[in-house]
């Protein structure tokens, strides 16, 4: 008894189309000949797994499976029962509604019965197929974001196999007539069904309708056409990019089949905080503490920007809490020559000790404001004002 597809790669019969890729990867990676050199079990079980994930990877295969087991995967074998017998088909006591709701589900099944007769095989030719998408995670840091840089990620992936060039077969080896098929491209077969003898035609499992096949298979990637590598990909990132921004690497997916293009690189952004600035989109804000004095009588300040020191005019009388607008020193906008802004809040700070000439200084201040503090239980200014 042929053994459980979803058993052979370790997934649940509910697993998501994800999970049994992983699941390949993960297996493949492990029984691959490369690793396993003189194996021949581990030979027959990345035979095996590769099986396993072309059937469970098309939506098409991996649904006749569910509903049919092993010979669905191959073709839909002969049925009985409903209420016709073996004698005839009675249309009339028939029961339909065991192929679905409505007559589209009967359609489905008379087309398998009858494909041949409609001239259309059933089955999928091999041909050109796409690599899948890769998706890769890229730490950096806040001044990285801000400026743009160029990284170089080590990306493990599948690439066209460079023993046999992406063909499946050894080099030098022959062209040879299908065995199964014997050169036609299909499988053709005659059943007894419900409604008589019926021929129907699939797709050569073996050379995917092509009627010819390699003499050998190429013995690095076992006729996968592609085989698993690390490879170094350049990356150049953008000024303006932020947590959640991604970029798109064109061709630097996994490898095509068949001559079939490569998928695309995702690489998924993730921002490390600055000390210094907090960022809201293109906009940076930060907070400057100045002095008492300096907020009653005004000052000019230097100001730390991701562009570097500027002046800052503080006007007499600032309040805490007052936010200034420096237009344009902040983050560049992506796709754009423009820029965020960059907002200052200050904060006034109230000095804690003072030094004895200080003390009198804020008494002659407070007298000439008609104002008499009182700090602490002997008074901060008593003894000088008193």
């Amino acid at each position: 008894m042929a053994r459980d597809l979803y058993e052979i790669l370790g997934v649940a019969k509910g697993a998501s189309d994800q999970e049994i890729k992983k699941a390949y990867r993960r297996l493949a990676l492990q029984y691959h000949p490369d690793k396993n050199k003189g194996n021949k079990e581990a030979e027959d079980k990345f035979k095996e797994i590769n099986q396993a994930y072309e059937i469970l990877s098309d939506k098409q295969k991996r649904s006749q499976y569910d509903q049919f087991g092993a010979a669905g995967a191959q073709g839909f074998g002969g049925f009985g029962g409903g209420n016709a017998g073996a004698q005839g088909f009675d249309p009339n006591n028939f029961d339909f509604s065991q192929f679905g709701g409505d007559m589209g589900g009967f359609a489905d099944i008379f087309e398998t019965f009858f494909g041949q007769q409609t001239g259309r095989a059933r089955g999928k030719k091999r041909g050109p197929t796409s690599g899948e998408h890769i998706e890769f995670e890229l730490n950096i840091s806040f001044d990285e974001a801000v400026f743009g840089t160029e990284k170089e990620l080590l990306v493990e992936k599948t690439i066209a196999c460079d023993h046999c060039k992406g063909t499946g077969a050894e080099p030098g080896s022959k062209t040879i007539n299908c065995p199964t098929c014997k050169g036609v491209g299909e499988i053709r077969t005659v059943r007894q069904t419900l409604f008589g003898q019926m021929a129907t035609s699939q797709i050569c499992p073996q050379c995917y309708g092509e009627g010819h096949i390699q003499e050998k298979k190429c013995t690095l990637c076992q006729g996968s056409t592609r085989i698993r590598r690390n490879e170094k990909v350049r990356v150049k990132i953008p000024a303006g990019v932020d947590t959640g921004s991604t970029i798109r690497v064109t061709g630097k997916g996994e490898a095509g089949m068949y001559g079939g293009p490569s998928g695309d690189l995702y690489v998924h952004i993730r921002v490390a905080p600055s000390r210094k600035f907090m960022r809201n989109e293109y906009d940076i804000h930060t907070t400057l503490n100045i002095h008492l004095i300096q907020a009653i009588l005004g000052d000019e300040v230097d100001v730390e920007t991701i562009h570097g020191a500027i002046k800052l005019k503080i006007p007499a009388g600032t309040q805490s809490g007052k936010v200034f607008k420096l237009k344009e020193y902040g983050i560049q906008k992506l796709k754009s020559d423009e820029k965020g802004d960059h907002y200052v809040k200050i904060n006034v700070e109230i000095p804690s000790k003072l030094s004895r000439k200080e003390k009198e200084l804020y008494a002659q201040l407070a007298q000439e404001a008609g104002l008499h503090p009182k700090g602490g239980k002997e008074g901060l200014f008593s003894k000088i004002i008193g």
